[in-house]
């Protein structure tokens, strides 16, 4: 499938911002599984430095600086993007979890090095032996990893509630895990922590969905939003996500633009600025089937 996908960011601060720096994450990324046909980035006002790098994961990034008044910052991206459909890794047919995990612990064979970052504590998820005891009522003794995970999935979308004005972007994960509700960014670093802890390594992955209205209703434009989930390494397979937030697998409607080991790495457009006082973030995201 071929999308056209806008998104637009805006801030409005009640007082001058008189300098700002940013960064700005929101290039689809390209791989086997997606092609990127264009992109094109607008940010108002015009920045006086303007640069854009790969990150260490392979990110696209886009670094700005804004050195005249303002109190509005608006940044635009068009991107078109087409996902091409995948054969799934038959989930029955993947090495045991415990396998897997054994290929992660000292010393740890260079083919593997990559993957193995992914195995570790981030700012924003730790492991735990809660986390873990949650994981193992999916991984019972010689279990294949990707059913597992396809299982863990499942309990996460059935014993966690999806409710936007529960958490923030900030809300730590021990919190989530208390509350039992939260965001789609809540459910990937929670199945990332659970499959950490029994040291199999994942990462967050965002990225965009494509969302369909309820029979008989329009599209409305710009009802879309950024999406998140979680992707695990499985030996002979390569990474494989996983969506606890609507219990899938990735395909031809999600879009990846970004990941890291969790939601810091990837935060969509983050920076630091003087003045501005209290500020008002509006997001829109419209993704298109062509």
């Amino acid at each position: 499938m071929t999308y056209n996908i806008t998104h637009r960011t805006l801030y409005e601060y009640t007082a001058p911002v008189t300098v700002s720096h940013h960064v700005a994450r929101l290039e689809p990324r390209a791989n086997a599984a997606q092609e990127r046909e264009s992109f094109g980035l607008k940010i108002f006002p015009q920045p006086a430095l303007r640069k854009t790098r790969e990150d260490y994961f392979g990110n696209r990034l886009c670094f700005f600086a804004i050195q005249e008044a303002h109190q509005r910052l608006e940044i635009i991206t068009t991107s078109r993007v087409t996902v091409r459909p995948q054969e799934p890794s038959a989930p029955e047919t993947s090495p045991t979890w415990e396998e897997a995990a054994r290929l992660f612990r000292d010393p740890v064979s260079p083919e593997v090095v990559e993957p193995y970052q992914f195995v570790f504590d981030s700012p924003q998820v730790r492991a735990s032996e809660e986390f873990a005891g949650y994981a193992l009522e999916s991984f019972a003794k010689d279990t294949p990893l990707l059913t597992g995970a396809r299982e863990l999935t499942r309990r996460i979308f059935t014993d966690f509630k999806y409710d936007p004005k529960a958490t923030t972007v900030a809300t730590p994960l021990e919190e989530v895990w208390e509350k039992r509700r939260g965001v789609c960014q809540d459910f990937a670093h929670l199945g990332i922590a659970c499959l950490r802890s029994l040291g199999l390594p994942t990462r967050y992955v965002s990225g965009y969905l494509r969302t369909r209205p309820p029979e008989g209703k329009e599209r409305l434009v710009g009802a879309d939003a950024s999406h998140a989930w979680f992707s695990v390494f499985c030996p002979f397979a390569g990474w494989v996500d996983f969506d606890p937030t609507n219990n899938v697998q990735p395909g031809e409607e999600h879009i990846t633009v970004a990941y890291g080991r969790d939601f810091g790495d990837v935060s969509p457009v983050a920076g630091i600025l003087t003045g501005g006082g209290d500020h008002l973030v509006k997001v829109s995201v419209d993704v298109a089937e062509v």
